[in-house]
């Protein structure tokens, strides 16, 4: 008897064998910026990592695709957001929350200075066990900083902020590409200068190769 589920299945095999795109964006805070539509032409879905703003974003965001949004520190109960969103994409499992349960900055300390061993091994351990285990990939925003680091195995990536320009920071989002063979997270800057813009990361799937920092 044919499985009913047997051609989507082939469909997932052949979307991941070829990539799937996924537009990461976060901190709008009710701001559509206008190269939104041209940067993210073609993406399978937006991940949108917090603080929306309001409705009208989150509704010319799925003009262009299909949205998964978290509630943000600042969003609206109106707006109905979880505060987090899990979605699988073959054997690749994307976890996204607004704001890490630790600052940013450790994030990074604990990803340049393995191995660790004391108080910050512990402080890690906890980190790392407050995410889905089996999720290969955490997205997250709320610091409005572009991040992309690999800590044990997990590709931590905040695609910075693409609301209107706040502090010194760059204004940015981001690109999630899966396939069979990993995930390749890259910026893609909205304002003309990119040089404070990090590097993209590649994370192989069984293993961990990073091309860049945040």
């Amino acid at each position: 008897m044919r499985n009913p589920g047997f051609p989507r299945m082939l469909s997932t095999v052949y979307r991941l064998l070829v990539s799937m795109r996924i537009g990461v964006i976060s901190d709008t805070h009710g701001y559509f910026d206008p190269h939104f539509p041209q940067l993210l032409h073609g993406v399978d879905e937006i991940f949108h990592a917090g603080d929306v703003g309001s409705q009208p974003v989150l509704d010319q965001l799925r003009a262009i695709a299909p949205v998964q949004a978290v509630r943000g520190n600042s969003d609206s109960a109106a707006l109905g957001l979880a505060p987090t969103v899990t979605r699988w994409f073959g054997s690749v499992g994307i976890h996204m929350l607004h704001e890490l349960p630790e600052p940013q900055s450790a994030l990074r300390d604990w990803a340049q200075a393995l191995p660790l061993e004391g108080k910050p091994a512990e402080h890690c351990r906890r980190f790392l066990e407050s995410f889905p285990a089996e999720c290969r990939v955490v997205v997250f925003g709320h610091s409005h900083e572009p991040c992309a680091q690999i800590l044990d195995g997990k590709l931590f990536f905040n695609a910075g902020s693409a609301g209107k320009k706040r502090f010194s920071l760059p204004r940015c989002c981001g690109l999630l590409e899966i396939s069979l063979q990993g995930v390749h997270a890259t910026f893609l800057g909205l304002e003309r200068y990119n040089e404070d813009i990090p590097e993209g990361v590649w994370l192989t799937i069984g293993g961990a190769k990073a091309c860049g920092n945040c």
